[in-house]
């Protein structure tokens, strides 16, 4: 009867796993056909997907930015979260309730006053435009919040018997022990940032900043009546994403599962 039972759990599990990916396999398939011969696989699609795209300058932006992005979330989340995690001040679950309050608050819905305050320090138009309004993240201060309530208080009492400072508990001690939840932050504000079309939309003009995202969306205005090179661009796009997932999936599962809810 048990085995029974694992039978029919791992042909959901196929059967689920065959929906998912079956999109990806409609669009990778596109992208490998001739238009002018139905039926018959190229890779040419990709080479001129690769070159009229301007793959190579968006890859490089987009990579930028998304470093960019990730390093200041890091940090600020990172004392963010141990403030909330290990210190005592008065307005601590005020502020933790305002940090949670910020991940139902839509991006677009705070575009004019950002686009104002970019506007005023002379930053359109320039890297700082799509990496300083996503620098900080309530969803990452929040994650290293409870992932830091898991670690043993003990462990900071031992390093301060030692000598060493808050500063030193935090990036010796405390970040050390918590790679699985920074491997998450950093594969969420990565594939966040790599995805994104609103900011280099909205705060960039110059065609020499354009991300990945801007150009595929440009990219569908000019190929629209070939799809094959169109859906090329497509998987051009994703791949990296799709590798970097891969490669993280191990640190990103235990990082969410061991970051549980915690008072």
């Amino acid at each position: 009867m048990q085995n029974a039972g694992k039978w029919v759990n791992l042909l959901l599990l196929i059967g689920g796993a065959g929906l998912v990916l079956l999109p990806l396999g409609v669009v990778l398939l596109a992208s490998l056909e001739t238009p002018s011969s139905p039926g018959r696989l190229t890779w040419a699609n990709y080479q001129e997907a690769w070159h009229r795209g301007n793959f190579l300058l968006a890859f490089a932006n987009s990579t930028l930015v998304a470093l960019g992005v990730t390093a200041l979330q890091v940090f600020t989340s990172a004392l963010g979260g141990y403030a909330l995690a290990r210190l005592r001040f008065p307005g601590r679950q005020t502020l933790l309730l305002v940090v949670l309050a910020t991940l139902v608050i839509p991006f677009q819905m705070l575009v004019i006053p950002i686009f104002l305050v970019l506007k005023w320090g002379h930053l359109l138009d320039t890297y700082g435009a799509l990496i300083l309004p996503t620098a900080a993240s309530g969803f990452g201060i929040f994650l290293m919040r409870q992932y830091f309530m898991t670690i043993p208080v003990e462990l900071e009492e031992a390093a301060t018997l030692d000598g060493a400072s808050r500063w030193q508990i935090l990036w010796l001690v405390m970040l050390p022990l918590a790679r699985p939840a920074l491997a998450t932050l950093c594969l969420f504000a990565i594939v966040g940032e790599w995805n994104d079309l609103f900011k280099p939309l909205v705060f960039t003009t110059r065609p020499e900043l354009q991300t990945v995202q801007l150009a595929l969306a440009t990219f569908h205005e000019q190929f629209t009546s070939n799809w094959s090179v169109l859906m090329a661009g497509v998987v051009i796009a994703t791949l990296p994403v799709v590798l970097l997932f891969i490669a993280g999936q191990r640190q990103f599962i235990r990082g969410i599962a061991t970051t549980g809810i915690k008072n």
